[in-house]
């Protein structure tokens, strides 16, 4: 999954700035609803992923099922923090 074809298919910009709210508000709804559906483990790490960076993303333990997976976000989780600080 590329960064800035998920951008597109969920908002229809890559520019997440140009958007009102509700728009970001509605394309963070539809990547819920294709994570929710999705049963791919990497493509459901790539979207919960997504959703973290914008500030959206559900809890571990709801999204996925696995230890691994959830140790995987928390690595993700501590990259980004990191990253910022």
């Amino acid at each position: 999954m590329d960064f800035d074809d998920q951008l597109r298919r969920y908002f229809g910009t890559t520019d997440l700035a140009t958007l009102a709210p509700e728009a970001v508000a509605t394309g963070n709804e539809r990547i819920r609803v294709d994570l929710g559906l999705e049963t791919d483990r990497n493509r459901r790490f790539a979207l919960w992923a997504l959703l973290h960076i914008l500030g959206g993303a559900p809890d571990l333990d709801v999204t996925f099922e696995q230890e691994a997976d959830r140790e995987a976000a928390r690595n993700f989780m501590d990259l980004l923090a990191a990253d910022q600080g």
